[in-house]
């Protein structure tokens, strides 16, 4: 049974999740959106770890989705809600109607990207480079929510190359909320668009999540959330003390199983989790249903490649993956061998 189901996805888009976790104190965990990772195979895969985590798409440019071929950019399966659309750009009328689009394909939320520090967002004066910019950052927002009936959210950095995040961090919030954003989701270290590079840059300044905390607690009554070198759900739940939700990144994509343990440590759903069985059988389904439709295995098995990290024949799991499911003529049987593999070496170790 999926943990999400066509009728609960339906109670989402007409839910406002964010104002209910201020009135109830629910708190939000969110896997981060990531360039080339969190696409909707990448999404499907989550949400059958999670019924209750919510999914973001890898940024989509404005630009793109108004021009751009909209059914491989923003289609989505109805399995994954609750899902929100993050864009990039820098035109208030273009993310309206970039929003507009989103809105069209039944999209939850429409999260701004105002963080990330990629040159292929510096060349387009976005992501990141706005925080130099809080006045055009509002006036964004401004107009996505004109045409927007589900949240419109931001996610931004503490501040930018020389920036006082003191100054830098308070002033965009400010703006934004003024302008009706109805969340802020914080990455908690600068971005420097000059002087490192974007891996650099994942290490490079230090984190800071105090000044997230007092941003919370200067905003009693807005939505925040955290982001940035958080890698545990324990460490995710000590920072739930202090603010409405939590984002993962990279550490949810490359161990992906510490997902089927969200719905129990964070919302304190005791839901029965899928068996590895029943996650084969689901992915297998799933992946003759996107190569009917002109996908390749291997688009759907390179998400899967982390999933038992640490576990006996992961390494096996892996190597099947990473090279059978990347052969012209492979089909989901390959994920069946992959599995199996797993289950030869369990079997082994209790010989």
């Amino acid at each position: 049974m999926f943990p999400c189901s066509r009728d609960k996805a339906r109670r989402y888009r007409l839910t406002d999740f964010y104002r209910k976790a201020q009135q109830d104190g629910t708190k939000i965990f969110a896997v981060a959106p990531m360039i080339d990772w969190t696409d909707r195979n990448c999404r499907y895969l989550h949400r059958l770890l999670s019924r209750n985590a919510l999914l973001y798409t890898e940024m989509v440019v404005a630009d793109a989705a108004i021009h751009g071929p909209r059914e491989r950019l923003l289609g989505f399966d109805e399995k994954e809600h609750p899902v929100a659309l993050q864009l990039g750009g820098s035109d208030p009328q273009k993310l309206a109607q970039a929003a507009e689009i989103g809105l069209g394909f039944g999209y939850d939320e429409i999260n701004l990207n105002v963080g990330c520090p990629s040159d292929r967002v510096q060349s387009g004066t976005f992501g990141a480079c706005l925080m130099n910019t809080p006045e055009l950052v509002a006036d964004c927002v401004s107009a996505m929510k004109k045409v927007s009936n589900v949240p419109v959210t931001v996610k931004c950095r503490i501040g930018v190359d020389d920036q006082d995040p003191e100054v830098a961090l308070p002033e965009l919030v400010s703006r934004v909320l003024d302008a009706g954003a109805d969340a802020i989701w914080v990455h908690a270290r600068k971005a420097w668009l000059q002087g490192l590079s974007p891996k650099e840059n994942r290490d490079i300044p230090p984190l800071d999540y105090d000044i997230v905390y007092r941003l919370k607690s200067d905003h009693p009554d807005t939505f925040i959330g955290i982001n940035g070198g958080i890698l545990t759900l324990e460490d995710a739940k000590s920072h739930l003390e202090h603010v409405d939700g939590v984002m993962l990144g990279r550490a949810a994509y490359h161990n992906a199983s510490i997902l089927a343990e969200v719905d129990s440590l964070i919302y304190g759903d005791d839901h029965p989790v899928l068996s590895r069985d029943e996650l084969r059988d689901a992915m297998m389904a799933y992946s003759a249903e996107r190569m009917a439709d002109g996908a390749r295995l291997s688009h759907v098995t390179r998400h899967m490649v982390g999933l038992f990290n640490g576990q006996p024949g992961a390494r096996r799991f892996r190597q099947i993956l990473s090279t059978d499911a990347t052969k012209k003529d492979a089909g989901p049987e390959v994920i069946a061998r992959a599995f199996e593999a797993l289950d030869q070496a369990v079997e082994a170790l209790a010989v």
